[in-house]
């Protein structure tokens, strides 16, 4: 597939990206050429581990290809956005739970579908240039592909800031949030791939790792708590309203770009997500629920056009007073029955 690169080196199973012109975006196809590869490599004595990175200096992958969602959600088919979706979503369980070794080299932006493949990886690596960012309440859907899970996972409520303004992580704050594992400076990273690929020790890891740069989300912990811990949308705009400095004037500011509904939606995610008992097949559940209605009834068509069709950067979200009834939130994230996800590995 001229998108992605897969095949076997020594005692490495290799995963490339190499649509740099297009951030590496990942389409529906390359989705299911992951997945085939690692569901053979899981059960082949002759592979240890598994390598994903991607060419280019400006991602490894900044999201899903949703040129194809948005054309057939616009024409009333909301079926292969849904069967999109939940491929997707049990690969990434599947890179979540997968018996072997799963190392990732995040160079530039990850975002969206990129979080999903990368940063559930057992050995996450970033470098200077990574900017890992969930930046989905901006198109009208919410974090998903398993971050919601890591940002309920995030120290204190950095994971409801994280998802609602789309702040993009350095090598510092990706660690400290737990996006990401190890920092390698990047022209280490062939040297490494090669011993991997060699040995099939993943231990090579952890020993080319470096003390990460400053995380600047440390400092702002107490004032994020003290915001972000909000049990609503209404309560986070009034508590941040009711501060007079630039830092919340921004951070609204920030907030009023995104569609109201998808926030509101987050904000009750992480909290149900932050339960000790939850599980990344349980948030991935959730996030289903979810991206299931969005085209019908979310923000999700419009937010692609005002972004990426148009480009006019004036969605004309639902709830646009940011007044979000609980019962849209609720609608939102009701079970869906027999649509729901499931993890049963298809026969076939």
């Amino acid at each position: 597939m001229a998108d992605i690169e897969i095949h076997v080196t020594g005692r490495a199973g290799r995963i490339t990206f190499t649509r740099p012109k297009a951030l590496n975006a990942m389409s529906y196809d390359m989705c299911r050429a992951i997945d085939a590869a690692m569901r053979n490599w899981r059960d082949d004595d002759a592979v240890d581990l598994v390598v994903i990175d991607a060419e280019g200096d400006r991602a490894f992958c900044a999201g899903g290809d949703i040129a194809e969602l948005y054309e057939t959600g616009r024409a009333g088919n909301y079926d292969y956005g849904r069967g999109f979706w939940r491929d997707e979503y049990r690969l990434n369980a599947f890179i979540a739970e997968y018996p072997k070794p799963v190392v990732s080299f995040m160079q530039g932006f990850t975002m969206g579908g990129g979080v999903g493949i990368g940063c559930h990886a057992s050995h996450r690596v970033v470098d200077d240039s990574s900017r890992i960012a969930m930046p989905e309440c901006g198109i009208g859907l919410v974090p998903d592909v398993g971050g919601s899970f890591l940002l309920a996972r995030a120290p204190g409520w950095m994971g409801a800031y994280l998802g609602l303004t789309a702040t993009r992580m350095g090598p510092g704050d990706a660690i400290l949030a737990g996006f990401a594992d190890h920092y390698i400076p990047r022209e280490t990273w062939r040297d490494l791939i090669e011993m991997l690929e060699a040995s099939g020790d993943v231990g090579h890891v952890a020993s080319h790792a470096r003390t990460p740069p400053e995380a600047p989300l440390a400092s702002m912990r107490g004032w994020i708590d003290w915001h972000f811990g909000a049990s609503s949308l209404g309560a986070l705009l009034a508590s941040l309203r009711a501060e007079d400095s630039d830092r919340a004037r921004q951070t609204l500011a920030a907030l009023e770009r995104n569609s109201p509904l998808s926030m509101a939606c987050t904000i009750e995610m992480i909290h149900r997500l932050r339960a000790p008992e939850a599980t990344m097949r349980d948030a991935l559940k959730l996030e289903y629920r979810y991206v299931w209605r969005a085209m019908e009834h979310g923000d999700f068509l419009e937010g692609i056009r005002a972004a990426i069709i148009d480009k006019d950067r004036n969605p004309k979200w639902q709830f646009a007073d940011m007044n979000v009834p609980a019962e849209a939130v609720e609608k939102m994230l009701a079970p869906l029955g027999p649509d729901g996800l499931t993890f049963e590995e298809e026969e076939g």
